[in-house]
């Protein structure tokens, strides 16, 4: 029986704008970096010692985690992957939700954030917020890189690097994963066998790890968000 710990990053600077923010590199608020640091002591007060670290390829995951391995006094080194990278919005990214709210209305836009399969209209490269145009992803073959995307197509995505590079750990130690919304939901769809109308509704709350308690076969006996008062209601195990 082992751990697995999910986190999304704490809030972003886009996060605190409420803009839609994919791939664009943004970093954390200061407010962010108390979340991860709060997060770190609550894992902190679990005494388990975590074996594999695992981050998305973006600033506020990875410094999310390096937060909280510092809080752990842990300096061990981590897997950064692309593959757990939030989902990419199209031509949505950088637009501010509120606005959009009311210029095509509340229902429409939540059905981009939250829908299994729709996926917004295609980011045109020669934007700045395109991955192309953002040093981070450089060394990413352009063959795996998003003009847009739906959560399915996030979840693909998500759901093959956890089984080639994750799943096998699982039986040998404790493994932390700080990702995002919606390669977190991804990854809870999976492990909880949720389906297309249940993960709509799933709410995944910033800087709040998520304990789950697994074995080697992805059975799971127990889960329960750390920061109590923080909780989302919206996972039911």
């Amino acid at each position: 029986m082992s751990y697995l710990i999910l986190i999304r990053h704490g809030q972003s600077v886009w996060n605190l704008e409420k803009r839609f923010t994919g791939w664009v590199d943004v970093d954390l608020t200061e407010n962010g970096e108390q979340e991860a640091k709060k997060a770190g002591e609550l894992i902190k007060q679990l005494n388990i010692k975590i074996n594999y670290y695992f981050s998305s390829l973006q600033i506020r995951a990875e410094n999310t985690l390096k937060i909280i391995q510092k809080t752990l006094n842990d300096n061990q080194n981590f897997i950064k992957a692309w593959e757990l990278n939030e989902r990419h919005y199209g031509v949505l990214t950088g637009l501010n939700k509120i606005e959009m709210s009311e210029k095509i209305g509340e229902e429409k836009v939540y059905k981009f954030r939250r829908s299994w399969d729709l996926r917004p209209k295609p980011l045109d490269k020669k934007s700045p917020f395109h991955p192309l145009n953002i040093a981070t992803y450089k060394n990413i073959p352009n063959k795996n890189i998003p003009d847009t995307e739906s959560l399915k197509d996030t979840y693909e995505r998500v759901i093959k690097f956890f089984e080639a590079e994750i799943k096998n750990k699982i039986n040998h130690g404790n493994i932390f994963i700080s990702a995002h919304g919606n390669s977190i939901r991804a990854l809870c769809k999976y492990l909880f066998k949720l389906d297309e109308n249940q993960i709509v509704k799933l709410e995944i709350p910033t800087g709040n790890p998520l304990l789950i308690d697994i074995d080697e076969n992805l059975k799971i006996k127990n889960c329960n968000y750390l920061d109590k008062d923080r909780s989302s209601d919206l996972l039911v195990y």
